[in-house]
């Protein structure tokens, strides 16, 4: 772990650079009598942006991220690992926001407006190792943050151990922020409003006890239990609450902005995606993708659903390419490539949550609505969600209040069977991901194997096991240099001494 504490001492100093650089006076001193504003608040920011912003390093990688939930493949400028079921070594270096978060509690000690700040905290704590532990298994977590007091070694803490501390750190954000007041330093729409960050947090809650499903029998976890005290306490995100996530702009453009005379262009939707939105004819399909070239030069309207081909993301890489140098295949949406934003960043969504809780009710775990309410709720919020968008860029076929109205009386229409009713909210959720969290699908596809993924064993990269997709990054290599013991305990309690992507973490036991 030296390793990340290295990273920590160039963060501060970048974090310092910036802060001496800055000409903005306005955003100093607009309270000159106060430091506890201006430095808690500009931690705040910069621990807000680290669990809320894409923390990839382009463009490619923004896609690269979308082909492994199987959403895209990709034509023409090499082969991609994700597509072809491939991932590599994970990182610990987000933790290196945990001084900043020390740094912005100490700073608002004593302020009025500690106890949101402390809210802050728990979240993004939660939110950071939630996704670590995901992403491996057993990761450090009860002993970090000891690099200042020379404690580079930090044990891994047991996957389950894990959930169950960041759940507990989401229960004491709740609390924090029920007593809080609003703050400066919020970069999402929530604008520092301690009761839409309170809501955001019980729902976070309820997206992991969905993640630990399969452990719902668990008697130590009491997951059904915990689930239902969270519902109950009827705190949660509403209709009007609005999404957690960022707003993009010209200063903070999407990761894909600006970037079609390059690779993006060469972006194109799976069949997978295309073929499930024809299915249940949701417009969303046109302001995902482009029509195929090849379709409308054979005499079909880009209104028509069948101008829009998605390419099975399996299939051998030269065939594909083949394909689209012939225009065969749907590419991205050109809002994507042209717009500064064209679709804010929405992590955490009412849309999710009520189809979240449908499926809890399915499970049996609830009973407060009926699953048919929350999963209509839900659909109705996502399609919302993409009315906003520009209606130029849907072919002919925008989303309007008549089509939401409409939907669900459909192919969307909530199925009689319980197995049917969960592959409808699984789909559901898979859909609205896209272009958004698209790790949430692939921790989705593991945890329920819905939507079935194309897998090629002829055109495989994961080695050790051509038919599946990889559970799991491995370790960070820079743990074998750093922290080595506790590194080879981990890989022995878990995966049999060997750091491999298709190992099984507790999680999917």
């Amino acid at each position: 772990m030296k390793n990340i504490n290295k990273y920590i001492v160039l963060g501060s100093a970048c974090f310092l650079s910036i802060f001496a650089s800055c000409n903005n006076f306005d955003d100093f001193n607009t309270n000159p009598d106060t430091t506890t504003e201006v430095s808690a608040r500009l931690l705040c920011t910069d621990v807000i942006l680290s669990v809320t912003k894409f923390g990839g390093r382009d463009a490619k990688a923004y896609i690269s991220d979308n082909a492994f939930p199987k959403y895209v493949g990709y034509a023409n400028e090499g082969q991609l690992g994700t597509q072809y079921n491939t991932i590599g070594g994970g990182s610990f270096a987000s933790m290196t926001m945990l001084p900043n978060i020390d740094k912005m509690l100490a700073y608002a000690k004593g302020d009025a407006r500690e106890e949101s700040y402390k809210g802050i905290a728990k979240f993004a704590r939660a939110s950071m190792f939630y996704r670590l532990t995901m992403e491996m298994g057993d990761i450090p977590y009860s002993q970090t943050n000891g690099g200042a007091d020379g404690r580079y070694h930090p044990a891994y803490d047991s996957q389950e151990s894990v959930l169950t501390g960041i759940l507990e750190e989401l229960k004491e954000a709740d609390q924090h922020f029920a007593k809080g007041t609003t703050f400066a330093g919020d970069p999402t729409p929530y604008n520092g409003d301690p009761a839409k960050w309170r809501r955001a947090s019980n729902s976070l809650a309820l997206k992991i006890l969905m993640t630990l499903s399969s452990k719902q029998d668990n008697a130590s976890l009491n997951i059904k239990a915990r689930f239902a005290e969270v519902v109950d306490a009827n705190y949660l995100l509403e209709a009007s609450t609005g999404y957690l996530g960022l707003i993009y702009s010209s200063q903070n453009r999407h990761p894909l902005s600006g970037t079609s005379d390059q690779f993006t262009s060469r972006t194109i939707l799976s069949s997978l995606l295309v073929d499930e939105l024809k299915n249940l004819n949701d417009r969303r399909l046109f302001y995902f993708a482009e029509p195929s070239g090849a379709e409308i030069t054979g005499g079909k309207l880009p209104s028509d659903k069948e101008a829009y081909v998605g390419v099975d993301v399996a299939m051998d890489y030269a065939d594909m390419n083949t394909g689209h140098s012939a225009n065969k295949y749907s590419q991205l949406n050109k809002r994507y490539l042209t717009e500064d934003a064209c679709e804010p960043r929405m992590l955490l969504t009412y849309a999710e949550q009520q189809l979240i809780l449908a499926e809890a009710n399915v499970r049996g775990w609830i009973s407060q609505e009926a699953a048919q309410t929350y999963y209509e709720q839900g659909i109705k919020s996502a399609l919302a969600n993409i009315m906003s968008t520009k209606a130029i860029y849907a072919h002919g076929m925008p989303i309007d209040q008549a089509y939401i109205d409409s939907y669900l009386s459909g192919s969307a229409a909530f199925a009689a069977t319980e197995a049917e009713q969960l592959q409808q909210i699984w789909m559901q959720r898979y859909i609205l991901n896209f272009m958004q969290y698209s790790q949430s699908s692939y921790f989705e596809y593991r945890r329920t194997g819905y939507p079935v993924f194309p897998i090629n064993p002829a055109t495989s990269m994961n080695e050790n096991s051509r038919n599946g997709v990889p559970m799991r990054w491995l370790y960070p290599s820079s743990e074998t240099d750093y922290n080595r013991e506790m590194l080879s305990e981990a890989l022995d309690r878990q995966y049999e001494g060997y750091d491999e992507i298709n190992k099984l973490m507790w999680l999917l036991k």
